[in-house]
């Protein structure tokens, strides 16, 4: 996956300056990804045990928790047991991220 790139305004369209504290919105992988690291972290296992539960490699574990793979729903769902979550349980989890990215519409 390539980096997310913003549109360019027109020539004619005034730019407007973000404030300092304004964020881009996270990725759905993003989120997804910080509550399987917190989830682990929290239970106090290592990245090793929970990646050999799961069937993945501890670096593709390492890079599904730091939102940089899309894992399919079969590695989500792998993962998500191995840390004895459904993926239901995951994605409620994450869409409760605390505001503004709180509600969030997938689409399938």
């Amino acid at each position: 996956m390539g980096e997310v790139l913003p549109l360019r305004r027109p020539d004619h369209e005034p730019v407007r300056e973000a404030p300092a504290t304004d964020r881009p919105e996270p990725l759905w992988r993003e989120l997804v990804g910080r509550e399987l690291r917190t989830e682990r972290l929290d239970r106090g296992e290592r990245l090793a045990d929970v990646a050999e539960r799961a069937g993945v490699s501890t670096q593709y574990l390492s890079e599904v928790e730091r939102g940089l793979k899309d894992p399919s729903s079969e590695i989500l769902s792998a993962v998500a047991g191995a840390l004895d979550l459904t993926v239901r349980q995951l994605s409620v989890r994450a869409a409760r991220t605390p505001a503004p990215y709180g509600a969030l519409c997938l689409a399938a």
